[in-house]
């Protein structure tokens, strides 16, 4: 497995790259990959099947010039943008038997990612919900997967530093929460780990034992994604 740190110009073009990375694992043009990332503006990001105007304050979005995009895994919409740290792994489903589905994925992912992070803090780490992490009850990791044949994309965000206060303008109460939310407003359940994003990145590499770099990306291939698919109302806007 490989690893890059890349963050392109567009909202757009990180959504179609982690696409594309799963897609060429699958070709059998890479083993696997770990990719960092952070947005440099602001933007709303639906899960697969989310309703957009049930998941994001549509109104004040287009107001404040915060583009409203889709991703291609499930989940909950979120708010990207400065402060958060993006990763996107692609992994072999041969490389554990616990990736054969999608419950066995997010457990043997999310454990990893857990044990690494928890010695960053004086504190445990919580697994929640299906797909959080969690420090002293409230949230600052939400993560979701896409699955192809033989490879799995398995992404997240961490929250480090990012503007909470504008969550709550940009994203309405999600019409679905997991149990632990207690019907917390996003001020109340959310929260920033405030730990520096170079050693963050640190941990995630060490956990998953990545060390070569990946020197070249199919940018032609990320770029056509892009404005073919992630750049389209009828995929932004699809539900």
């Amino acid at each position: 497995m490989k690893h890059c740190d890349l963050t392109l110009p567009t909202p757009e073009q990180n959504l179609a790259c982690d696409e594309v990375l799963l897609d060429v694992c699958e070709a059998g043009q890479l083993d696997g990959v770990l990719r960092f990332w952070e947005p440099a503006q602001y933007f709303v990001v639906l899960g697969y099947a989310n309703h957009a105007g049930l998941e994001a304050n549509l109104e004040f979005c287009r107001g404040a010039g915060i583009p409203v995009l889709r991703r291609c895994s499930g989940g909950g919409a979120v708010l990207q943008g400065p402060g958060c740290l993006n990763y996107s792994l692609v992994l072999p489903t041969s490389s554990s038997a616990r990736l054969a589905g999608i419950a066995g994925t997010n457990e043997y992912i999310l454990q990893r990612n857990q044990t690494a992070l928890e010695s960053l803090l004086e504190g445990p780490i919580q697994r929640q919900g299906h797909t959080d992490l969690t420090f002293q009850g409230r949230k600052f990791s939400g993560n979701s997967q896409r699955r192809r044949k033989n490879f799995v994309l398995f992404h997240g965000s961490f929250l480090l530093a990012a503007d909470i206060g504008l969550v709550a303008k940009a994203l309405p109460f999600p019409s679905h929460q997991p149990e632990y939310r207690r019907h917390r407003a996003h001020a109340d359940f959310l929260m920033n780990l405030q730990v520096p994003f170079q050693r963050v990145k640190e941990a995630l590499l060490e956990a998953w034992q990545v060390s070569e770099p990946l020197k070249e990306l199919p940018l032609d291939l990320i770029a056509q994604l892009a404005e073919q698919k992630y750049s389209q109302s009828s995929w932004n806007f699809k539900f």
